[in-house]
């Protein structure tokens, strides 16, 4: 088996993806300001999809300086709500808030995953699926954050779709590895391809 990738992230369901697809890597946590990258690239009118690409870029072009001679592996996900970005609810009201602005409604999820090598990328790709949440009412809201707060606090539009989330949909178009946080059959092919992974 060949060296590991490097898996710049402290997400464990991105870890559990790799790990449940055989693919060797290590974990080497990235520390970057995504709010200022964030804010720089709204500043300056990037799309959501450039957004979530240049924060899993950040990742791994940090770690990778660190690392030059491994594949490192950086991803991000954003969630865009006609055109804006949503972001991890700051509180509970917060969270409560975005469900009921999102509920009846469609949104997507995009998912960024940008490999470097020798403090360059070589492989990019933003994966994206489209979701449409049912009308939910607001005491069902309330009873399913009291019951998933302690789990979806930190979680992008305040759902974990592997959980109670599902619930909250009533129709997804795209791949269910995308909404867990990473594009996976398209980093299986690429690392296939590069003899990393058997074929």
């Amino acid at each position: 088996m060949s060296v590991p990738i490097i898996l710049a992230s402290g997400s464990a369901i991105r870890a559990q993806l790799l790990k449940n697809a055989a693919v060797p890597f290590e974990v080497q946590v990235a520390r970057v300001d995504e709010d200022s990258i964030k804010a720089a690239l709204l500043a300056e009118g990037a799309s959501p999809r450039d957004i979530a690409d240049a924060l899993a870029e950040a990742k791994a072009r940090k770690i990778s300086s660190k690392m030059p001679e491994h594949m490192v592996l950086g991803c991000d996900q954003v969630l865009d709500f006609d055109g804006k970005i949503i972001s991890k609810p700051k509180s509970r009201d917060d969270a409560f808030d975005q469900l009921c602005a999102m509920r009846g409604n469609r949104h997507m999820l995009l998912s960024a995953a940008v490999i470097y090598k020798d403090g360059q990328p070589i492989w990019r790709h933003v994966g994206q699926v489209r979701l449409r949440m049912r009308d939910a009412s607001d005491r069902y809201l309330q009873d399913y954050l009291d019951r998933n707060w302690d789990s979806v606090q930190h979680a992008v539009g305040a759902y974990k779709l592997e959980e109670e989330g599902v619930r909250l949909f009533s129709r997804i178009d795209g791949d269910y590895f995308n909404v867990l946080g990473m594009p996976l059959l398209e980093l299986l092919n690429y690392l296939t391809l590069q003899g990393v992974i058997d074929q």
